[in-house]
């Protein structure tokens, strides 16, 4: 189990690392005057989204679905951490229309998309490492039917709206 961890530890790292980097590439795209240039950066950014941020992020979910089994954890702080891995999900989907959209002729990407797209991804990264250090008890946050054997089944069949 060691081995699992240390390999989404390590993923997580990359993953994130390259969602706060590519914003700052993408601001080079204003900078990129010459033909050559334009497709160095054009491939450098596709490598890094496709050949490393990509893989790392799928191998982070992986090993974390594998660690899920391995130890078992159901707690409530757990699911709010699958929140915001979810967040992370949708900041890297983000990402990779960006990279379809920015290298079309006349296209930019303006300061303030990478200042929010940064702090996104630290925030949900920063509450994800919050969350699974500080595990803590937020038992209260969520209704307790959903505690209960046959809760969920219960709840969705009295806001089900259809006719029996």
């Amino acid at each position: 189990m060691l081995w699992v961890k240390g390999l989404h530890l390590a993923a997580i790292a990359v993953w994130v690392a390259g969602l706060v980097c590519l914003p700052g590439l993408y601001l080079r795209r204003t900078r990129v005057r010459d033909r050559d240039s334009f497709h160095r950066l054009h491939a450098l950014v596709r490598f890094l989204y496709v050949g490393i941020v990509s893989p790392a992020a799928f191998l982070a979910i992986a090993s974390g679905t594998a660690l899920v089994f391995l130890q078992q954890t159901f707690d409530v702080w757990f699911f709010l951490k699958l929140a915001f891995v979810a967040v992370l999900v949708v900041l890297h989907v983000l990402a990779g229309t960006v990279i379809v959209s920015l290298f079309r002729r006349g296209r930019t990407y303006p300061l303030w998309r990478r200042i929010v797209a940064v702090t996104a991804v630290l925030l949900a990264s920063g509450a994800i490492l919050l969350l699974v250090l500080a595990k803590p008890d937020l038992a209260g946050l969520l209704p307790a039917i959903l505690y209960e054997p046959g809760g969920l089944r219960r709840l969705a069949g009295a806001l089900n709206l259809l006719p029996r």
